[in-house]
Parts: structure tokens; C-alpha cells; sequence
């Protein structure tokens, strides 16, 4: 349960009571919770789970299920189907690979896998039931150690990564394989760093909420300026204050710019375009981000009025969890000229950006969750996962559901747009000059949570897919028509946001990751930690301080939530990025080191 409301960015204390007894838990939110995701936190279930359980406690004294299946079906269903007792648990399936290992490992691996090269391992068809193609994991020996370990010490309802990656694989209309980023770890349905494309003219293509995630269109914007670290490092508390009292944070709605319900609708359905009629953004903002700043294809019609009110007064507001913004330095270049097309140079000051659809976003996939999983009990789809509830792509849910997340990905540029101009003020009043003359320009935004349609050759043939990326970002060559002109030729900026305090990178895309993940690579360092089990191994440090000495000025809304994303609860954002650039399927170009960070 915790793992569901981590993907969520939200924080639950659990506390145990009489009604325990019962097989009950109640819980006790720290912050204020939407009222749609209240019922999760009582009854410890997803929100599909919570609307089945209404009025069906009587159910629940069928038998216990003892041990985990690799289909993750119960002892008592097997039974009456007279096969007793599963034999063996879900990491270790009957089918094992017909293929040798091309590569020895130091890691002991799970039956049905095997490591490929260095940076690839293969889980291969048959680890679980209903399986249609392989799942390829991108990760070294000591990445691939943390995800062994996860599969091990999973509980609850979120199945572990190397699993979920292999339940994907058994989706209708998947082609190519289902993939996993180094930064990959348990999600809901989907794997954080999973991604899976599904062929859009097979009628039997499916998409589903669970590859997209709650906070739809969850991304990072970098702006770079021309000033350096000796002209910002005297101001960088001012300036952190500063950047604090512009872009609101936290929890909960408020402080967004003032919306009409008609401007809510033309901000979902045009993106960025429309702040630019409104002259809020620079023309240039739409130019430097990832579909100029509009997915054509929204219709907010789909999006329920609930979701609009949560929207309504959060644009420009960063959230909390994960979300962040940075004032960082350029400490490392890897590629001069890369890095010259982008404007960037050793020393210079930048600002990252990372935040999504925050209310909005989230009820979208929590209404769609509720509508697929009720289709999904009259479909005969075989899934090993409920969570991975889905629909046609074609179908009029499917239809409906792929407009309202664009429509919430089109408010999450915005979103971002504003906060970006938010920042853009915020040095305006420190420096004293304005944002143009400090060149305050975007480099460019990209998305980690959404799914596109694109076209990939797939068997040596131009397909037109869906491409679902949750907690992965696009890496588009050089010469790809939607690389922008500037860009053309070193190839799309990927913008990977690090972990707190540690650092961020910028990579570019390359022609191996179209050939290899349909044009994919990481998002971010990856937690290894749950928030739970971080808030345990660092609640009592002084997170704060310890970035103060080491030059980084922390600005938070909540001084006790830092200990959910301490450095130490993620992997090593070094070995993702350098495992990718190996791997082929990006390529290195600087590293930013943080020296102010704002959080919720």
C-alpha cells in the first residue's frame, strides 16, 4: 500500500487498532488527502480495490491464499482445479530459459532470466503465465542485485518490478519487448521505468492507465541562464527564498493562476499554445519542449468535473514528494559540442524543473482505473495483474480515456510553463534585471509518465504504435522531424533529474534506442527505498544541515518530509545514466550539481 501512495506522492503513518482483528488496518493521513484517494488510505487498497470491497466483507473469509504463484493465483483456485499446492514462488517459474546465457554475471539470477551483455538481461518468455513476448531489463550486476532484493521483500499488492515487466509482456497488441530502464523499480500495474509499445492497427491493441501512472505527464524542464556560480553562490538563500514564495508547494490546492472553467478547458485542450496568445511564456518555450507543448489529440469533454475542480487552482504549483526545483551549476561536460547547441558551458547556472499534473492528472487515471477495472470483469483478457486494467485502443473507453490524458498532459506543460515563469520573476527580483538579459532561455521539457503515438519500424517495418513511458523519457535521434530544428544535430536533450542533493544530468538521443526501445532511455536515479523505509533509516537526520555543509541551500515546506527523499532512498543516478550511455540508448553530454533546492 505505501508502494501505490509513493507512486502518488503521498505519505501515509499507518497505525494499528482493536480493528486489526478483523484482518483491518486504519490509517491516518499526515497531510490533507483528496477526497478520492480518503478510502485508500483507510482501507490500505487501490482505489479499483476499494469500490469492489464496498458492501462485500462477507467474501472475505474464503480461505487465505499461503504461497505466491507465478501467475499470482490463489492455493484454494488451484486446488479446484485438483493441481494442490503451487510448488514453487513467482521469482522462480517452471519455464527456464531454452538459451544460455550470452554473458556470465556475478549475480545469481531468477530462473528464467539471463544477463545478455554488461548492461542488458533478458526475462524470457514463459517466467509467467500468459507472456507474448520477452521483457529486456537495461541494468548492471549491482542494479540488478537491488531488484533480486525487491523480489524478495515485496509485499502487499504491488507485485515487484522484474515481475511487473513480465506481466506487460502478456498485454494485447504489445510489440518489440517490454522493457525496463536501469532506474526501474515496483509500481502500480506498470513498473516505474517500464516501457511497452502496443501496435495501433491491431484491433486488439490495448492501453492502459497503469502504463501512464497517476501523475500524468510527470517531466522535467531545464532553463539555462548566463550567469555563473561565483555571481549566484553569495544570493543562493535569497534566491531560494525567493524561488519558495513564487512557485507554491505542497499538498492540496491554492495559489495556482486564477482559471474560468472555460480557460481550464482551452489550457487542456491546446497546451502550451495557449499561454503563449495569452503572452504568459516566451515563443521560444514552445519551440524548446518535447511536442511543442501540446499532445493534439486532447479532449477535455473526457475529463470529469471532479478532476477539473482539483485542476482548477494548481497551475504554476510545484506538489510535493519527488517535485522539485533546483538552482544547479554545470560542474562536468562529456559532450562540447552538445552541449554548445544547448547553450551550456562548465560553471554556468541553470534551473530544473520537476513537477506533472498534480489533482488533476491523478483523478483522471483514478476515474479511468475504476471505469477499466468494471469493463475488465466482461473482457476474457487474461491478465496476471489487475492493475493492469485496460482497454482497446480503439474502443470508446479507450478513445476517452486517451483524450482526457492528454488533455491532462497538455495542463501539466502548462504547469510547468508557469512555474517556469514564476522562476523567471523570482531572479528578476533578486538580480535585479530582467529574465531576458540574464538569458533566461528553456533548453528544453521532456515527459517521463505518458502515452504517445508515434512510428517505430518493428520487424523491419513502419508501425505506427502506442508507446507507453511511465517513469522513462524519450531519446529521439539526430535528424528525427520532431527533434527541434536547433537540436537537429546532436539529437533531443534528455533532462535526467537526480536525486536530492546529489546531482542531475543531461544525456542526448541516440539512433540505437529507436532501433532498441522505441526511442526510450531513463528518467531519474530510481528509488531503492520506500518512503516508509527511508522515513525509518533517516527520520531522525539532519537532512538540512547536511546539505548546508555541503554548499546546498534547502528551502522545504516540510522540514520532516526530506527524509523521504534523502539521497540515500534512491540508486545511484551515475550508474543509471552511465549504464543507458553503454546500453547505447542515450548518450552522455553534462552533469549539474545542485547548490539551492526548493521543495513541497
Amino acid at each position: 500500500f505505501r508502494h501505490i501512495m509513493a507512486e502518488q506522492n503521498v505519505v501515509v503513518e499507518a497505525t494499528a487498532s482493536k480493528s486489526r482483528r478483523r484482518g483491518r488496518k486504519k490509517g491516518k493521513a499526515v497531510e490533507e488527502w483528496p477526497e478520492a484517494v480518503a478510502p485508500v488510505i483507510e482501507k490500505g487498497t487501490s482505489p479499483v480495490e476499494e469500490a469492489e470491497q464496498k458492501g462485500s466483507r462477507a467474501k472475505k473469509k474464503k480461505k487465505k491464499r499461503k504461497t505466491k504463484t507465478a501467475g499470482d493465483v490463489g492455493d484454494d483456485e488451484l486446488e479446484k482445479k485438483g493441481k494442490g499446492k503451487p510448488e514453487q514462488q513467482y521469482w522462480q517459474p517452471e519455464v527456464v530459459a531454452s538459451e544460455p546465457p550470452e554473458e556470465t554475471s556475478d549475480v545469481t539470477m531468477p530462473k528464467g532470466m539471463f544477463r545478455l551483455d554488461a548492461c542488458r538481461v533478458c526475462i524470457k518468455r514463459g517466467f509467467v503465465p500468459n507472456m507474448r513476448t520477452d521483457g529486456l531489463v537495461f541494468a548492471t550486476d549491482s542494479l540488478m542485485q537491488l531488484l533480486i532484493r525487491e523480489m524478495g521483500s515485496s509485499k502487499g499488492s504491488m507485485q515487484p518490478a522484474l515481475k511487473q515487466i513480465a506481466n506487460v509482456a502478456g498485454l494485447p497488441g504489445i510489440v518489440g519487448q517490454s522493457m525496463g530502464m536501469p532506474d526501474i523499480h515496483c509500481g502500480y500495474g506498470f513498473a516505474i521505468g517500464n516501457v511497452a509499445a502496443m501496435d495501433v492497427s491491431n484491433p486488439q491493441a490495448v492501453v492502459s492507465p497503469g502504463g501512464v501512472g497517476f501523475d500524468i505527464n510527470c517531466g522535467v524542464r531545464l532553463l539555462r541562464t548566463n550567469l555563473s556560480e561565483k555571481e549566484v553562490a553569495p544570493r543562493k538563500e535569497q534566491l531560494a527564498n525567493t524561488l519558495f514564495k513564487h512557485i507554491p508547494v505542497g499538498a492540496g490546492s491554492g495559489r495556482g493562476i486564477d482559471l474560468t472553467k472555460e480557460e481550464l478547458a482551452k489550457m487542456m485542450r491546446e497546451g502550451m499554445p495557449y499561454l503563449l496568445r495569452q503572452g504568459m511564456i516566451w515563443p521560444e518555450d514552445v519551440d524548446n519542449c518535447e511536442a511543442g507543448g501540446c499532445l493534439d489529440w486532447a479532449d477535455p469533454s473526457h475529463v470529469s468535473s471532479r478532476a477539473q475542480a482539483r485542476g482548477v487552482s494548481q497551475v504554476g504549483t510545484m506538489g510535493c514528494g519527488n517535485h522539485y526545483c533546483e538552482v544547479q551549476v554545470v560542474e562536468e561536460v562529456f559532450d562540447e559540442t552538445a552541449a554548445a547547441a544547448m547553450g551550456l558551458a562548465m560553471g554556468q547556472v541553470c534551473v530544473m524543473i520537476h513537477s506533472g499534473s498534480r489533482g488533476l492528472g491523478h483523478q483522471v487515471c483514478t476515474d479511468y482505473l475504476l471505469r477499466l477495472d468494471a469493463e475488465m470483469k466482461k473482457s476474457n483478457v487474461p491478465l496476471n495483474d489487475r492493475q493492469l486494467a485496460c482497454t482497446p485502443i480503439h474502443s470508446p473507453v479507450g478513445k476517452a480515456y486517451l483524450g482526457a490524458m492528454a488533455a491532462a498532459g497538455n495542463f501539466a506543460f502548462c504547469n510547468r510553463s508557469i512555474m517556469a515563469t514564476r522562476a523567471r520573476e523570482a531572479f528578476e527580483k533578486v538580480f535585479e534585471k530582467s529574465a531576458k538579459s540574464m538569458e533566461m532561455h528553456v533548453v528544453y521539457d521532456v515527459c517521463h509518465n505518458i502515452a504517445k503515438f508515434e512510428d517505430h519500424t518493428v520487424d523491419g517495418i513502419s508501425t505506427r504504435v502506442l508507446v507507453h513511458r511511465k517513469g522513462a523519457t524519450r531519446s529521439f535521434p539526430p535528424g528525427h522531424p520532431e527533434v527541434p530544428a536547433k537540436y537537429q544535430e546532436i539529437g533531443q536533450p534528455v533532462l535526467i533529474g537526480g536525486s536530492m542533493g546529489t546531482c542531475s544530468y543531461v544525456l542526448t538521443g541516440t539512433q540505437k534506442s529507436m532501433q532498441e526501445t522505441f526511442g526510450s532511455t531513463c528518467h531519474g536515479a530510481g528509488r531503492e527505498l520506500s518512503r516508509s523505509a527511508s522515513m525509518k533509516k533517516f527520520g531522525d537526520a539532519n537532512i538540512k544541515g547536511e546539505m548546508q555543509r555541503r554548499g546546498i541551500y534547502v528551502k522545504a515546506g516540510d522540514n520532516r518530509m526530506l527524509a523521504e527523499e534523502a539521497s540515500g532512498s534512491y540508486k545511484n543516478v551515475t550508474e543509471v545514466v552511465e549504464t543507458c550511455h553503454r546500453a547505447g540508448i542515450s548518450k552522455l553530454c553534462c552533469r549539474l550539481r545542485p547548490i539551492a533546492v526548493i521543495k513541497g
